[in-house]
């Protein structure tokens, strides 16, 4: 972000992104919300709702490395996983990965989109019945397997204790040396556990923001969405 302010602090319409993504997971109506901060830490936790329960990681070693940093505050039972620089997502999308995985009867659930250019996200793939099977981050991925276009939102419904216990057991061989929380998708599925995937209708709700361009398209897009959405439907 070029920026010494901690990225989920940057603003999208007067909000931290941190606070919008706050406010969709609201919807669903959770038991329990864990937040967990990394650097600049102190700065993030002034803005934080009350209720929230923090889970610090020393170290940023990985998606799966911050889930296990907060296994002490996460409950028994399927639990989503959300990402701070998404702060275009809704209640609205959220709710559906919800219901599909519901209906599913699978153990866990990816939020998926499509997108005409998929650099640096992680790639869907699934078999031949249309399962998950994997995800594989885009530094790691084959050239075959960088021509899919079903990408990894970065938002899941896995269960606990079980993903936990898969991501205390996944090495960090790889080239970022870091605990991926994709590999517990892979983890189920050698278990035998089946895992669904809900593509969202409109990849740009579920946009991550990792540059100032990123932030001012976000900007933008919530802007012209606000325009068009009526109070209620937000």
């Amino acid at each position: 972000m070029k920026s010494d302010l901690p990225k989920v602090l940057h603003q999208v319409c007067g909000r931290p992104m941190l606070l919008h993504v706050l406010d969709a997971a609201a919807v669903i109506g959770a038991p329990r919300t864990v937040v967990v901060l990394g650097h600049g830490h102190d700065q993030v936790e002034p803005y934080l709702p009350a209720g929230c329960v923090v889970a610090l990681q020393p170290e940023q070693r990985g998606t799966g490395h911050a889930v296990l940093c907060a296994a002490e505050q996460i409950l028994s039972g399927p639990f989503m996983v959300l990402a701070g620089d998404t702060p275009l997502i809704t209640g609205a999308v959220l709710r559906s990965l919800v219901d599909t995985h519901k209906r599913s009867g699978a153990v866990a659930t990816v939020l998926t989109m499509d997108l005409d250019d998929p650099t640096g996200y992680g790639r869907v793939v699934r078999d031949e019945s249309g399962d998950l099977v994997k995800i594989v981050e885009h530094r790691d991925a084959t050239e075959a397997e960088r021509r899919l276009h079903e990408l990894n939102s970065g938002m899941y419904i896995v269960p606990a204790p079980l993903a936990l216990e898969i991501l205390g057991e996944v090495g960090s061989n790889n080239e970022q040396g870091e605990i991926y929380l994709t590999d517990v998708i892979a983890g189920l599925r050698d278990k035998g556990e089946r895992v669904a995937a809900c593509k969202a209708e409109d990849a740009s709700l579920v946009l991550g923001v990792n540059s100032q361009e990123q932030l001012a398209e976000a900007e933008q897009l919530m802007e012209r969405r606000a325009a068009q959405t009526a109070p209620g439907d937000r």
